[in-house]
């Protein structure tokens, strides 16, 4: 199936043709003619299959029409939960609408409020916005919302995991009932399942329909998966090892916590490899540039916290590394995603010591497979991590910190 099968407009068709696209994937396929017709939608698919596109090309489709915005009136509301992807979407919204005459803009913390308010008081085609200064924007009448057409809320887990519940529930309060509501997703639990039933008014078409991608969070390519057994002590030099020895030529590093990420920064320069840190402590203007300077080149190496990371979006980047393993298998899958996008191989390596066992034996669970382990020579472990259950169910959840 070719773009012009799809029932895109020709500016779009154009745009789609610049990028270097040559055909739809699965998402694409299913959603666009859905989103056209008007219905309702809860799509599923793998970080990296091109949800994004599934849902702005549809909606730019819709809105290529004359219409007269209002002041500090919005016509489709996209909420993401964070700054860095709220500022990648609204750049593929403006790559998108190049032959349009449609405005967009990106909302989100951590910046100055006042420009965000000065540009709506034209009215926006399209929002993108994090819930807090959404709501914030919303307290201070800086927007409204009696014109909204369709509502998306884009990586709904992510949302969910991060708290975001009650700030979305008062958004949606605020929103017409007649209107379009597409959720978009990588992963599916019931939190994400009741969030869905709970926004999804099936105003406009017959019913909410679900999508799922052909991509498989088995991941069997063209992501690469493997692991390596270590001591916590000596996690550091492993990496470091790989690093020089393997000739890595870039790697977005994942740990947990934040102060982690500063010390690791410091190991690593210490070995004389020059790495950057990103986590929410950071300014939003250094954020920014350490984020820039990786997705060039000139930064080969990032170390970040899973939310960090949450908008880079890197076309060929190499490989992603799980320095500290993550508790939830839905973090895996989108940790992961981060490489091997769009049909491209990637690589992802994780170094998983005898504490994380039980994150291990819940992450290949829901791969339905154990992950490749490797050795490397000179890094003989003291604690052996044992072959995973893969039938492993936890009997507590995490304790939140």
């Amino acid at each position: 199936m070719s773009f012009s099968n799809l029932g895109l407009c020709d500016p779009i068709l154009r745009a789609i043709e610049e990028q270097g696209y040559s055909a739809p994937t699965p998402i694409q396929k299913q959603a666009i003619p859905i989103i056209l017709s008007g219905k309702d939608l809860i799509a599923t698919a793998p970080t990296g299959t091109g949800k994004t596109a599934a849902f702005v090309w549809p909606i730019l489709a819709l809105f290529n029409r004359d219409r007269k915005l209002r002041g500090k009136r919005i016509r489709a509301l996209i909420m993401t939960p964070t700054r860095e992807l709220a500022v990648q979407i609204e750049a593929n919204i403006a790559r998108y609408s190049q032959h349009l005459n449609l405005s967009s803009m990106a909302v989100y913390g951590g910046v100055d409020s006042e420009p965000q308010k000065q540009r709506l008081i034209a009215g926006i085609d399209i929002l993108v916005a994090t819930p807090g200064r959404l709501l914030d924007l919303a307290h201070q009448r800086a927007l409204h919302f009696d014109e909204l057409e369709i509502l998306v809320l884009d990586e709904a887990d992510r949302m969910v995991d991060m708290g975001f519940i009650g700030d979305i529930e008062k958004i949606i309060q605020r929103l017409p009932e007649i209107r379009q509501n597409l959720l978009f997703s990588a992963t599916i639990n019931d939190e994400v399942r009741a969030l869905a039933d709970g926004f999804a008014v099936s105003s406009i078409g017959d019913t909410t329909i679900e999508v799922s991608s052909a991509a498989s969070t088995k991941s069997e390519a063209p992501i690469k998966q493997w692991l390596i057994t270590v001591d916590k002590d000596t996690k550091s030099a492993l990496l470091s090892h790989l690093i020089q020895h393997q000739q890595w030529d870039q790697a977005l590093i994942f740990i947990e916590k934040k102060h982690g990420a500063a010390k690791l920064v410091s190991q690593l320069a210490k070995r004389g490899i020059q790495a950057e840190a990103i986590h929410g402590d950071r300014s939003q203007a250094m954020r920014e540039k350490i984020l820039a300077d990786f997705k060039s080149g000139t930064l080969k190496y990032l170390v970040a916290t899973g939310v960090a990371a949450r908008g880079i979006d890197i076309g060929k980047l190499s490989r992603v590394v799980n320095y500290d393993l993550p508790f939830k298998p839905e973090e895996y899958i989108h940790r992961i995603g981060r490489t091997g996008r769009a049909g491209q191989v990637g690589e992802a390596i994780s170094l998983v010591a005898m504490g994380d066992f039980k994150n291990l034996c819940a992450i290949e669970s829901r791969l339905e497979h154990t992950i490749e382990r490797r050795e490397i020579a000179g890094f003989a472990v003291r604690k052996v991590v044992p072959i995973s259950i893969l039938n492993y169910v936890r009997k507590h959840k995490p304790v939140t910190r």
